[in-house]
């Protein structure tokens, strides 16, 4: 070993810990015998393995005792899970398992299975035998370093084919122990994990959080905004993380008396909506951080207690916003792309995609794919994906101020904001809404909201207005703007023309 951090030097001193451990539904099991059990499996895993190919097993599998005993498991043996989407299916989903080389797929509810995959049912019969066979395999910890690799985990491929990032034993474990010391969260702490398990958040702001903490795991098979804060009472939990958009849907439930009387502490993650946070934390009494990051973990950008609202944190020597066509730093107010000018940062780059890792380094800078801006005082604000750019009218707009704007109005619980093409060049703003109950928001009543918002430039005006159910969302709630964009004005919801006042 190298000395520096690793999952497995997160683990050991849980060895023989009997009094905490893995909840999950009505289950309990102690860190000793989740440990023990984790060995078990990568020797039953071992067994199975072609030791001339590299020893990458895919899982499909909901967030269960048995995802985190996988993860144990790699820690021991240096087997290397990598965490498979269960919304791909068929070609997508081959796609992914043989990109990875996976020599085998863990699966509890895979559907359909590509031809040429090997898959593992862990609920048979037959895996329990080959697993009890295992019983008593002695609990000892590989040999790694901390850049070695840990896992792969894809990304969500919202703008483009999922890219598997290479996750070493650092990415990990470093989070893992930073934020347990930032929150001083300890062995007394219960961390609830109801964000999808094959996802960097739920590894790296989760469950290594509650390993470092030598807490307990309370498991989720899968989120529910109606479950959540029961979930968090039942099991005691004093900790949880977060992506995308939950807060809004857990905001969304019925409000009750008792909101702020539960035993959370703190609640960590990223790219809640800014209008959220606040009101997190006041009706569930509870410390609500909110960072920025990626699974690349190229660019990483820290609020500081100074940093206005609405915006994700200041500038750093490894944080800046260049121009898009010339990689120029932008003044204050312009929109580039996020990179980190000091090289690659945290990012060990995709497996087997050299293309697309030139691409994310191009100019010996790593290249984030985010759209921001900053302000006078050097506060960077998100604008946006690459992807989301919009041209308008000769003119580079990001999506992410339009949604900051429209999401004021309080009808509107869920926004987006995304490109279609304009019939004449370039490109037409349009929004999809999905209104709160009750709302009664329409095309007359949205435009006079719109024209009574000082910091709503004329480009960024929403041509039209989509009014729909639910936004079409990734696993990890990032939502598809590739599917409405494609869908354009010519979907099945109602859509509204709002036409531009002159100005």
């Amino acid at each position: 070993m190298d000395g520096g951090p690793t999952v497995g030097r997160l683990l050991e001193p849980l060895a023989e810990v009997d009094d905490r451990g893995v909840y999950a539904d009505d289950s309990f099991v102690s860190w000793r015998q989740h440990l023990a059990d984790g060995a078990a499996l990568g020797a039953a895993l071992r067994a199975r393995l072609d030791p001339d190919r590299p020893p990458h097993i895919g899982v499909l599998l909901g967030n269960t005792p048995f995802f985190s005993t996988v993860l144990v498991a790699a820690a021991m043996t240096g087997l290397v899970p990598v965490g498979l989407n269960p919304t791909r299916r068929g070609a997508a989903l081959a796609r992914d398992i043989d990109r990875a080389d996976c020599q085998l797929v863990l699966a509890d509810d895979a559907g359909p299975v590509p031809d040429g995959v090997e898959f593992v049912d862990v609920g048979s019969t037959a895996w329990a035998d080959e697993l009890a066979a295992q019983h008593g395999t002695p609990v000892r910890f590989a040999d790694v370093a901390s850049d070695d690799l840990y896992m792969l985990i894809f990304t969500s491929g919202t703008s483009g084919e999922p890219k598997a990032v290479r996750v070493t034993h650092e990415k990990v474990a470093f989070p893992g122990r930073m934020l347990a010391d930032r929150f001083g969260l300890g062995p007394a702490d219960t961390f609830y994990l109801s964000m999808p398990l094959f996802h960097s958040n739920a590894i790296m702001a989760g469950w290594a959080v509650a390993a470092a903490a030598g807490g307990s795991i309370a498991l989720r098979r899968r989120f529910s905004a109606s479950a959540f804060m029961s979930d968090v009472r039942r099991f005691g939990a004093t900790y949880a993380n977060y992506v995308g958009k939950p807060l809004s849907y857990i905001l969304a439930t019925p409000e009750r008396d008792d909101d702020a009387d539960n035993p959370l502490k703190f609640l960590y993650g990223n790219e809640g909506a800014p209008r959220d946070l606040d009101r997190f934390a006041r009706r569930f009494g509870v410390v609500v951080v909110d960072g920025f990051g990626s699974t690349e973990g190229g660019v990483s950008i820290a609020r500081t207690p100074d940093t206005p609202d609405g915006a994700l944190g200041p500038l750093t020597d490894e944080v800046a916003v260049v121009d898009v066509e010339t990689g120029e730093p932008c003044p204050p107010g312009k929109i580039g792309e996020l990179v980190n000018p000091r090289g690659r940062g945290q990012f060990r780059g995709y497996y087997n995609d050299p293309d697309a890792e030139a691409v994310r380094m191009a100019g010996g800078m790593y290249h984030s794919g985010d759209l921001a801006y900053c302000d006078e005082n050097g506060f960077v604000y998100f604008a946006g994906r690459l992807g989301d750019w919009m041209r308008v009218d000769g003119e580079n707009l990001g999506t992410a101020p339009i949604e900051r704007i429209l999401a004021r109005h309080p009808d509107v619980a869920h926004v987006a904001v995304y490109p279609i093409p304009d019939p004449a060049v370039g490109d037409q703003v349009m929004a999809a809404l999905v209104l709160g109950p009750g709302a009664g928001l329409d095309a007359s009543r949205l435009r006079e909201f719109l024209s009574a918002q000082d910091d709503l430039g004329p480009k960024q005006w929403p041509s039209f207005v989509r009014i729909t159910a639910e936004l079409p969302r990734t696993e990890t709630f990032k939502v598809l703007k590739r599917q409405l964009s494609a869908e354009g004005t010519g979907c099945a919801d109602p859509v509204w023309e709002i036409s531009r006042p002159a100005r």
